[in-house]
């Protein structure tokens, strides 16, 4: 693929073909099949219909829906036609929803239909589909001639999560994404035979390069607009799937429907990828078994970075580690703080963003001077170069003096054979600051109880990492984008402390 031009063009060499390009799933009873020519034609219409509306060159638009074609015929389109698209997490409260608005100076969003009353007042709100298609009048449809970008053009502008605060725009450019994507096809060997599936949401980051990277190289791509397991196992057959995205959650949802699973053709899978979390080599192995002939890799990316940083190969051939995230993608400058092989990843390249919107002082602390960024998370990385997950810097809690880092316990504690996923969180202590907590969830007719599990973590870890509590549940809280919801637990952790902490008091007045 050409590697200079507008984002919105990443699939133009494809447009003129009768392939598949998206299989829309936002009915699942009523799937909606469009080719490259009709899809490419429908960008054109939105970026016509936005030059219409007055639109210029560098305006922000907003997207609030779930995942739909529509969402990406804007996405696409509003790039060819020069404005920048901020992707709106769906699940956000109102008045984040409306601080993302302000903070962007949104004139102008899309949004499905019971999504539209909680865009602010005083913003046009385009409606998708429903009895009132306002979006299908928007469009103009005529070629279009894209906009050519120049190199600090802003491509698109998701937001953080602000899981430390409130979210941060993120400017990403024309020419650091075009690079970025035909690295990520270039480094997986994604083909125009490919066929993947997208159910995390397209506000996320993860979801977004997936679509780009499979369009871009001719594939197609099922769409699906909210993760449910069994109809995406069904998918796996009836579409013959071959690229399989997700988050570890995902994933061991995925793996409890083994009824589902053992009925199913899965035979054209012949890659699993996940992200955006730590995944334990007990799901790994499940899933090798599950899909022994696809590639399990995992993947690293932060959306200041452009997100994905690592490639699944290496320069000199050399077979990958299950657990590693892989070794640099060339062009991707990397440095570990305090020189060893263990610290905060720094790194430069051309897909890292431009800066946060709106908040100099925060790039600044960032990206520095020199360009490289701070993604504030913990890597390893070994004598070969393969790198290694191992928490976020703001993760890390002190128990008594000594740090913990929460996926290196989880790890731990999904060697567990009977433990199908663990969580770990501080949980407030008057003694040692904070202590670990964790959320257990079994193995399908596992016999598994808190005391069992304590003593497992005591046998297998250092003393002062074992969780001091343990809750055994069915499954685990999720954030909008299907990742685990660790402020929920965290909220949880500090509840429960609080109440045995009352309990503590209370048998002491007792007992004086």
């Amino acid at each position: 693929m050409e590697e200079t031009g507008n984002l919105g063009d990443v699939f133009r060499p494809h447009a003129s073909s009768e392939r598949i390009a998206v299989i829309d799933l936002h009915e699942p009873e009523r799937p909606r099949e469009f080719r490259y020519r009709d899809f490419d034609a429908a960008c054109d219409a939105v970026a016509n219909g936005l030059l219409a509306a007055g639109m210029s060159p560098g305006e922000r638009i907003g997207i609030l829906a779930l995942n739909r074609v529509e969402f990406l015929e804007v996405l696409f389109g509003a790039m060819r036609a020069g404005c920048v698209p901020v992707m709106i997490n769906v699940k956000l409260a109102e008045e984040t929803v409306a601080y993302i608005v302000r903070d962007a100076g949104i004139r102008t969003a899309f949004a499905d239909p019971d999504q539209a009353r909680r865009v602010p007042d005083g913003v046009r709100t385009v409606v998708f589909g429903g009895g009132d298609d306002s979006f299908d009048r928007f469009k103009i449809r005529e070629p279009h001639p894209s906009f050519l970008p120049g190199p600090d053009d802003i491509a698109e502008q998701p937001y953080t999560s602000g899981s430390t605060g409130r979210p941060k725009g993120v400017l990403l450019d024309h020419a650091g994404q075009v690079w970025m994507t035909a690295r990520i096809v270039e480094s997986r060997g994604i083909q125009a035979g490919d066929c993947s599936v997208i159910a995390a949401p397209l506000y996320h980051k993860n979801a977004l390069l997936a679509v780009k990277s499979a369009l871009a190289a001719g594939g197609r791509v099922v769409l699906f607009s909210r993760f449910e397991p069994q109809a995406y196992i069904r998918a796996i057959e009836r579409y013959r799937l071959t690229m399989l995205t997700g988050v570890p959650t995902m994933y061991a949802l995925i793996l409890q429907e083994e009824a589902l699973l053992d009925r199913t053709d899965l035979s054209s899978v012949r890659n699993c990828s996940m992200g955006s979390a730590p995944a334990s080599g007990s799901l790994l192995d499940s899933l090798a078994l599950r899909f022994p002939d696809a590639g399990i890799n995992l993947n690293y990316g932060i959306t200041e970075g452009g997100p994905i940083l690592f490639s699944w190969s290496h320069p000199d051939g050399l077979p990958r580690p299950r657990t590693s995230v892989g070794f640099p993608i060339d062009g991707v400058e990397t440095a570990l703080s305090g020189g060893g092989d263990q610290g905060i990843l720094h790194v430069r390249s051309p897909g890292v963003m431009k800066g946060y919107h709106n908040l100099p002082e925060e790039t600044a602390r960032v990206l520095g001077k020199d360009g490289w960024l701070n993604t504030g998370d913990i890597l390893r990385r070994d004598a070969d170069g393969w790198h290694y997950f191992v928490g976020r810097s703001d993760d890390m809690f002190v128990c008594a003096g000594e740090n913990i880092y929460p996926g290196e316990v989880e790890a731990m504690l999904e060697r567990h054979a009977d433990i199908m996923q663990a969580v770990v969180v501080p949980a407030p202590n008057r003694l040692k600051a904070h202590v670990p907590y964790a959320w257990v969830v079994p193995r399908d007719g596992a016999e598994l109880d808190e005391e069992a599990v304590k003593r497992y973590a005591l046998d297998n870890g250092p003393a002062y990492a074992h969780p001091r509590r343990v809750f055994l549940v069915d499954r685990l809280p999720l954030s909008g984008t299907n990742k685990i919801d660790r402020r929920a637990l965290r909220a949880r952790a500090a509840e429960a402390a609080g109440e045995s902490q009352e309990g503590d008091r209370a048998a002491a007045i007792v007992s004086s």
